[in-house]
């Protein structure tokens, strides 16, 4: 299936608490749950962890992830429930000028404990591109074995997954980001172990080999399932 993630950020006048809970409890549930393509869905929420993420100022404060059959996604936008609901919905809560979509291929690195709603991990979210003269081949090769094993060292790590932006979005330009990797710990102190140890100085310190640095994102969030985590 398709990896979707949309990263989206509150409309001007609505707060972050506002913008979380109305997308949570409304939006996400009364309208875009509805469309029939979607398989499983999730809202992630960022908040204040205590922790310096060396990216200033989040640009979003929220990720909802979908997933759907490649064959069905173009069905999706086509449907009444997205028209006639999500779509128009979408202006009541979110900056929409600033929504980014970014379809993946999910690699899962670690796979970590079985899923299930209510679950409250902790999850760290690294949005990246490729250094340029990178070519994309050996950015996908690098991600996933050299830079993929230093992940797997961090202390305290539950699971891991990296998100490559899927072939088709160069075939119409080169997309705003090239992988989403997320990274759950057990909760918060876990996760500033994590941030404290080597093994996370070594991995940041590795971005130099293949990452444009100016344009790695952090955040952290907790995750709220709408469908799922067993697809429909």
């Amino acid at each position: 299936m398709i990896h979707q993630l949309i990263f989206a950020a509150p409309k001007p006048g609505m707060t972050v608490e506002e913008f979380q809970r109305y997308w949570v409890e409304v939006h996400a549930v009364q309208y875009a749950a509805k469309i029939p393509q979607i398989r499983k869905y999730m809202i992630d929420t960022t908040f204040d962890a205590g922790v310096d993420l060396g990216n200033g100022d989040p640009k979003w404060q929220g990720v909802a992830e979908i997933w759907l059959r490649p064959e069905e996604q173009i069905a999706s936008l086509q449907t009444e429930e997205f028209l006639q609901g999500a779509r128009l919905d979408e202006p009541n809560w979110a900056a929409f000028w600033q929504t980014l979509v970014l379809d993946t291929d999910a690699h899962e690195l670690k796979s970590g404990p079985a899923l299930f709603k209510g679950q409250n991990w902790v999850k760290l979210m690294i949005l990246v591109k490729r250094k340029e003269g990178v070519s994309l081949e050996d950015f996908r090769n690098y991600s996933l074995h050299q830079h993929g094993e230093l992940g797997l060292k961090l202390p305290g790590l539950r699971r891991y997954i990296q998100g490559h932006t899927v072939d088709g979005w160069y075939g119409i330009g080169e997309p705003t980001l090239d992988a989403a990797y997320q990274l759950w710990f057990d909760d918060v102190e876990a996760l500033r172990d994590a941030l404290e140890s080597p093994e996370y100085k070594q991995l940041t310190e590795d971005f130099e080999a293949f990452v444009n640095t100016r344009y790695v994102h952090r955040l952290v969030t907790r995750e709220h399932w709408i469908l799922g985590p067993e697809a429909r």
